[in-house]
């Protein structure tokens, strides 16, 4: 789970730090260098903050997709082993209730011929 934080501690800081270099350089239309210099994207200003914000969503869900998948998981585990534990709390309430005696009626008396 470290290894995955610090993928995305080093996105968020590349990701940052070419926002920075590309705000500085260019304030109307925005020129977006492509990755291993292989030429430029030329975009108005609207359209790259709507990139931007968009990577940053995505960002985000890399964020909270791990916990979120982890408590989901947590959930499920709590929920099968509450139904495992009903189950046995049920079996061993059946097994008590099949071996007690049951207990005479109030007001009706077991004569000695009833007993043998």
């Amino acid at each position: 789970m470290r290894l995955v934080q610090f993928i995305q501690v080093l996105l968020l800081l590349a990701l940052g730090t070419y926002l920075l270099l590309v705000a500085l350089e260019n304030p109307a239309r925005v020129r977006l260098p492509l990755p291993l210099g292989r030429g430029e994207l030329l975009l108005p200003a609207g359209e790259a903050f709507a990139l931007f914000l968009g990577l940053g969503a995505a960002y985000m869900a890399l964020l909270l997709l791990p916990p979120l998948w982890l408590a989901g998981l947590r959930r499920r585990r709590a929920l099968r082993e509450q139904a495992a534990l009903e189950r046995r709390l049920t079996a061993t309430l059946q097994a008590r209730l099949g071996t007690l005696p049951t207990p005479p009626v109030p007001g009706q008396e077991i004569t000695p011929l009833e007993q043998a």
